[in-house]
């Protein structure tokens, strides 16, 4: 059973994330009262990218040419972990919240290397914003998730998949991963998606020097990495509908939950880009701190509060 729910995972994460990303601009474009591109316009890209030829750097090394298969594989497997239809991990005690951000870790970490193989001044001073996020987004992440992980005992992702309830400590932990979903897409306030303006791009400035092939990879990789984030919001803060058994009828339930639930949150996310603007560069870390904080004092409040 759990191979069939790894490939589950797996293709449900290579064909609906890039349809969750278009769905969020075209909501976006819906609150903006524009009409936007398709919700498929994502797959179009990414096709279009496949089916053309890269031009590299002449300055590239090895480190360029295999980056986009390391940070592709990185984010299928990390989508591979996270309980979607059914309330387990794929991949058993293996698939834990250290784990999974161990793999968002080593994906930035594998395409930080490449944006500074070329030697170019966009993407040194995209890897720079890029990691200077990441130092306060991961221990965001981790402290969120052990503050659901303490009540239960577990680090295992399909342990924190139960229905506990509104309590202090899941509130600020929503709050907590909510921000670094934010962050971790690349969405306003924190960065934006839809531009190359070398004053305000962080991860976009990453992804200068690829294309053809290997952009349509990272491309589809960053979308995976979304699903990744929002499947985790929607597993461990919105578990109705996600089946406990495998039976038909649950599966078939929870796939229909699965999908209604990344809408919801994409919707949520498009929400949140319309009625903000970006933020100055400087302005982000305070932000992300926030995130820390709350995911701290998720911790803190399950010893001092009590947890489910």
């Amino acid at each position: 059973m759990n191979s069939a729910l790894l490939a589950t995972n797996f293709g449900l994460a290579l064909v609906i994330a890039p349809l969750l990303n278009g769905i969020i601009k075209k909501s976006k474009a819906g609150w903006q009262n524009r009409r936007g591109p398709g919700i498929l316009q994502p797959w179009y890209d990414i096709i279009k990218y496949l089916g053309r030829e890269s031009v590299v750097s002449e300055h590239a090394s090895w480190i360029t040419r295999w980056s986009p298969f390391v940070y592709f594989g990185a984010h299928l497997a990390a989508a591979g972990l996270v309980p979607t239809v059914l309330a387990i991990s794929p991949l058993g005690g293996v698939g834990d919240v250290i784990l999974l951000v161990g793999l968002l870790a080593l994906a930035r970490f594998a395409l930080a290397l490449a944006a500074l193989d070329t030697a170019s001044n966009f993407g040194g001073m995209g890897t720079s914003r890029e990691l200077a996020f990441a130092a306060l987004v991961e221990p965001a992440l981790l402290l969120s998730l052990f503050a659901l992980a303490i009540p239960v005992g577990s680090t295992a992702l399909g342990a924190l998949v139960v229905d506990g309830g509104v309590t202090v400590a899941r509130a600020l932990a929503l709050g907590a991963l909510f921000i670094v979903a934010i962050a971790e897409t690349g969405r306003i306030p924190v960065d934006n998606p839809d531009t190359h303006l070398e004053l305000t791009m962080a991860h976009e400035g990453m992804l200068l020097e690829y294309s053809g092939r290997p952009l349509g990879l990272l491309l589809w990789a960053t979308h995976i990495k979304q699903l990744v984030v929002v499947s985790l919001l929607a597993a461990l803060f919105l578990p109705w509908g996600i089946a406990h058994e495998a039976t038909p009828t649950a599966l078939a339930i929870g796939v229909g939950a699965y999908l209604l639930k990344l809408g919801l949150i994409g919707l949520a996310l498009a929400l949140v880009e319309t009625t903000n603007v970006k933020m100055r560069i400087f302005r982000v870390p305070e932000l992300l701190g926030a995130s820390c904080l709350l995911g701290l004092l998720a911790v803190i409040s399950d010893y001092l509060v009590g947890g489910y």
